[in-house]
This record gives structure tokens, C-alpha cells and sequence, in this order.
């Protein structure tokens, strides 16, 4: 009888001690989720530490210089903004969220969307409904809006255009939605560094997503789908409610009670972040181990190991992520 209940005490501080270190999906539109470069808040400077903590208010505008920066917008948004860009937060609420890129470049990767949502971007008046799973691309010195994979309604005025995957629409003529290489534009700084960054989100996702999944019961601090900060990549990830999930780069997602059908490297827990000078060994792609490309990764270690002092090797994220197909949909 003692010793079930020293264990049941042992399991409760543990799980009040997880979710504590853990937190829960409490990341609001406008939340800062990265910073490379030089980047600020009106009068206020962004670095390292403001990831999770500054966040875009109403009015408020993100500037670039030579610098990046990742904005998280709803559950599933993310809001990247290349040098010498910015944007203005209109309005940062869940149910209508607003954005104006008012100069240089910005890329909306949609991971997750629903009904309720009302996400607009504007730029140079006109407005850009986004209705589906996709990237979407702004450029508001040439005055154009692509659509790579998804859909999303254009407004100007009394004007009003659908714009599906692989087209673009150029505002400063009559509204009309045409074809562009998606190929070509996919060789760009903002768009590759997109890319990277979905893929480091992926690393964060299994990370995060194995902390809940205890024994098959989601564990203390998990409350559905939504943003949850992972301390070990400084920086919140998104976890879907249920099932696998492909982002719109085609990198995996899981939902807790599905990531331990994740592949598995073995490795001791330690902090690490995200950089561009890492050089990942291993890549998995569509279900395969591979060696990875030139950029981007996570500090941790490239052999498959079981933990120390441990009956059973406790399982860690952070190996590349899994990119699969499919994107912008669930297994």
C-alpha cells in the first residue's frame, strides 16, 4: 500500500513538474516565434529572447532590415517575413485575424485551417481571403500575390478573384489569375528559409508531441490542437488534435496518441536550437532515412542509442523531421 502510494505521488509531481516545464498551447496571434537578424517592434528590438514572450498588438508593425522573422498567427498559421520587409498587425484574434504587408516579402505557410477562421492578408488595399491549406506568397514591391498550393479569394474594391495552386494575381493591373513556376520562385532566399524552418518545426513537433503521450493517455498540460512550447528548441511548435498531419512543405506532424509511429533516434536530452551553420546527419524522407541537404538543423546526436540508466530507452524528437507526399492533409 506505501509503496502505490509513493508511486501515485511520484507520477503526480511528475506530471505537475511536466506540465509546469511544458505549458500549454498559450501562444496568441502575433506571437514572435523566431528571430534571425535584425528585426524589431516599433521602437523595440527583437533578439533570442524574445521568442514566446513579444508579441504583435493591434497596430503594431514587424520590421526587417537584414534580418528574418516568424510570426505565428492561429493554430497552424505561420507568418514569415523576408529582409527588408513588414507588416502590420490589423487584427491578431482567432476567429478574425488580419495582417497588411506593407513592404518587401512574406510568405503564410497554413498548416491547419477551419470554418470559423476569417484569415485576411492585405496588401496595397487589396485583400487576400485565405480558405485553404497552402503557401501563399506577398510581395508588396512588385505588387503581386501567389498562391503555391491552396486557395484564397482576392478583393479590390468591387473586384473579386479566385486564385487556386500555381497561380498568381498582379494588382496593379486588372484583377486576372494566371499560372507562374512555382520551380522558379521555390529557388528564392524566403522561400527556402520557409521550408527550413517547417521542417525545424517538425524536429519541435515529435519532441513536444512525445512529452504528452504517456503509456497511451495524453499526459498533464495537453489540452487539443494548438501552439505548445518546446523547451529544448526554444520556440513553440504546432501539435494537431489527432492523427498525422502533413504541413503544406510536406513535413510530419503528430498528434500525441500517433507519435510513437514516428521514427526514433535515441539520444540523451539536452538543450538545443535552431541555427543555419548545423549540418543535420540524417534526413527522413517519404518514410526512408537519407542524407540530408546543406542547411538547417538541430543540435543533437546522429546515433541510434538507447538512453542511459533506463529499463526501456525513453524516446526523443529531433531528428531531421519526416517528410511525407501528402501535405496540408491527415492520416
Amino acid at each position: 500500500m506505501k509503496l502505490s502510494w509513493r508511486m501515485a505521488q511520484s507520477f503526480f509531481l511528475a506530471g505537475v513538474l511536466s506540465a509546469l516545464a511544458w505549458g500549454a498551447n498559450t501562444a496568441l496571434p502575433g506571437t514572435i516565434n523566431y528571430v534571425e537578424g535584425q528585426a524589431q517592434i516599433g521602437d523595440q528590438s527583437l533578439d533570442a529572447k524574445s521568442i514566446g514572450s513579444a508579441q504583435l498588438q493591434a497596430g503594431q508593425s514587424l520590421r526587417t532590415q537584414s534580418g528574418k522573422a516568424e510570426v505565428l498567427l492561429t493554430p497552424g498559421v505561420f507568418l514569415r517575413l523576408g529582409d527588408n520587409s513588414a507588416a502590420e498587425m490589423i487584427s491578431p484574434r482567432l476567429t478574425k485575424t488580419e495582417v497588411t504587408i506593407q513592404e518587401g516579402d512574406a510568405l503564410v505557410e497554413v498548416a491547419e485551417i477551419h470554418g470559423e477562421n476569417d484569415l485576411r492578408i492585405r496588401e496595397d488595399g487589396a485583400t487576400a481571403l485565405l480558405l485553404k491549406t497552402g503557401i501563399y506568397s506577398f510581395d508588396a514591391a512588385n505588387k503581386q500575390i501567389r498562391v503555391f498550393d491552396g486557395k484564397a479569394e482576392v478583393l479590390d474594391g468591387d473586384r473579386q478573384i479566385t486564385v487556386k495552386g500555381g497561380h498568381e494575381v498582379d494588382l496593379s493591373a486588372p484583377l486576372k489569375s494566371q499560372k507562374f513556376d512555382k520551380n522558379d520562385y521555390k529557388q528564392s532566399d524566403l522561400y527556402r528559409w520557409s521550408s527550413l524552418r517547417s521542417s525545424y518545426l517538425a524536429e519541435a513537433n515529435i519532441d513536444a508531441a512525445r512529452t504528452y503521450y504517456v503509456n497511451g493517455w495524453y499526459g498533464p498540460g495537453w489540452i487539443g490542437a494548438g501552439w505548445y512550447w518546446d523547451p529544448w528548441f526554444g520556440g513553440y511548435t504546432f501539435i494537431p488534435a489527432d492523427g498525422l498531419f502533413y504541413s503544406p512543405f510536406g513535413w510530419g506532424f503528430y498528434s500525441p496518441l500517433w507519435v510513437y509511429r514516428a521514427p526514433i533516434f535515441y539520444r540523451t536530452p539536452y538543450y538545443h536550437h535552431f541555427d543555419q551553420e548545423y549540418r543535420p546527419p540524417v534526413a527522413v524522407h517519404a518514410g526512408h532515412f537519407a542524407p540530408r541537404g546543406p542547411v538547417g538543423g538541430f543540435h543533437g546526436s546522429p546515433a541510434m542509442r538507447p538512453a542511459p540508466s533506463m529499463a526501456q530507452p525513453r524516446a526523443y524528437g529531433g531528428f531531421g523531421g519526416f517528410h511525407g507526399g501528402n501535405f496540408g492533409g491527415r492520416r
